[in-house]
């Protein structure tokens, strides 16, 4: 078993790759203070989904697209009565028995293209459960959570043309400053995700729910909880992001 670290349950006696380790990193994915962890348990459905996005933008070349009806008639041989009907003649006739069956899909009007992917997103339920301690099991990491997926700080007003004014009434206008001014607040924590052997990171929290009703002490510290979570990598991955999660 892993010594305990950070805030979460204790789970002993259970198997570390099914305990889910959660820590703040920085942009690239380095630990800013891996000791400050959450962990947890995956219940119910973990679902990592990769979403790759094939098109086919040749699949508007063919007659099919320019002339649909008359290319289904020809296709089908429904145009012959027509053609007999307004006299068109045995080249009609010929035509169509030639198109009968036929069709304008070529491999190559539906070659797929790879057109971008966006990033991976673990779908999962956290479950926090107390043995000993609601407040340090369950309420601690909890809000550790939370802070990790609400906003590190929103400056309380301001916009682009307030802060241009702040940076022009400012002595030293320097970029930054001017960078600042713009943008006075900060993003969540970016976060890292140990389980079963792979490693997730950089990674953000799209969504989280509380269950507000879950059960609690006397003093109304949830005692076991259950949080629906979606996290997403900050960036799509590729083979070899794959290949170096496995740690």
């Amino acid at each position: 078993m892993l010594p305990f670290m950070g805030s979460g349950s204790l789970w002993d006696g259970i198997n570390p790759n099914l305990i889910a380790s959660i820590y703040e990193v920085d942009h690239k994915g380095e630990p800013l203070d891996e000791a400050n962890r959450v962990r947890c348990l995956f219940v119910d459905d973990a679902n990592l989904e990769a979403t790759l996005n094939w098109q086919s933008p040749f699949e508007g070349a063919g007659p099919e697209s320019r002339a649909p009806t008359l290319s289904a008639m020809l296709q089908s041989g429904a145009i012959q009565p027509l053609a007999a009907r307004v006299g068109a003649g045995e080249a009609t006739k010929e035509v169509s028995e030639t198109a009968r069956g036929r069709t304008g899909i070529t491999k190559l009007n539906s070659t797929q293209v790879f057109s971008g992917m966006p990033p991976l997103r673990l779908q999962a339920t956290i479950m926090l459960r107390a043995w000993r301690d609601p407040q340090a099991e369950v309420e601690e990491p909890l809000d550790r959570l939370m802070g990790w997926a609400l906003p590190k700080e929103l400056a309380p007003e301001g916009t682009l043309l307030t802060a241009a004014v702040d940076w022009v009434s400012e002595g030293d206008r320097d970029v930054n400053g001017f960078v600042e001014a713009a943008m006075p607040s900060f993003a969540p924590s970016l976060l890292a995700i140990r389980y079963k052997g792979r490693l997730y990171t950089p990674m953000v929290i799209e969504s989280i729910g509380i269950p507000l009703n879950s059960p609690s002490d006397k003093y109304g510290r949830f005692v076991q909880i259950q949080l629906p979570v979606t996290f997403a990598t900050l960036t799509a991955w590729d083979r070899r992001d794959w290949e170096d999660s496995r740690s």
